[in-house]
């Protein structure tokens, strides 16, 4: 079940509405206190949003699956509609994503059971599968497509060779991890 957050109602720092709009979050989600969390955001189960991280669906949606995590100082924005972005794009996370500390999505779409890493960025309208690594400080430029089962590295990113047995088990362990680190986060009494 969906849970509504007002963080006027409830007191969750860095969750806000923004012109009407509240980011909802599914059960067991853990927001930071140093994050933000503004507007048309979805965060599904069991998300996890670290320090310094920015989700900010201010001009358009961002919904991320469950199990996923944005780690610190990472930012997830969108692509506003204009004559030059016809109808923007939205920001859409499948999934079991690990997001990777000052990663940068942009108006992308992210399959399921995949590991930014980081300082990696995916722009404007880029798809990347299911089933990816992309390598630390990779960069995907707009538009470009990602088939799934690979291992991509890069400025900007190329293929390097499809991911091995162990690397496909490795990335929902990944995401797993960070749902137990969080579960550890909302177990503790809140202090100042």
């Amino acid at each position: 079940m969906k849970r509504e957050v007002d963080a006027v109602n409830v007191h969750v720092p860095g969750v806000r509405s923004f012109r009407g709009t509240t980011p909802r979050l599914g059960a067991q989600v853990w927001v930071d206190p140093g994050a933000h969390v503004i507007g048309d955001v979805t965060l599904g189960d069991d998300c996890s949003v670290w320090p310094g991280a920015v989700i900010r669906g201010d001009m358009h949606s961002i919904t991320i699956g469950a199990r996923c995590s944005v780690q610190d100082c990472a930012v997830l924005h969108i692509t506003h509609d204009s004559r030059f972005n016809p109808g923007g794009y939205p920001l859409v996370v499948g999934d079991d994503v690990s997001i990777a500390h000052q990663a940068v999505l942009h108006g992308c779409t992210i399959g399921s059971r995949v590991v930014i890493g980081m300082q990696a960025m995916v722009m404007d309208g880029a798809v990347v599968g299911d089933d990816v690594i992309l390598a630390a400080g990779s960069l995907v430029p707009p538009g470009k497509v990602f088939e799934g089962g690979m291992l991509y590295r890069g400025r900007p990113a190329q293929p390097v060779r499809p991911l091995t047995a162990e690397e496909l088990a490795f990335l929902p362990y990944v995401a797993g991890n960070y749902v137990k680190l969080k579960d550890q986060y909302l177990a503790e009494p809140a202090t100042l």
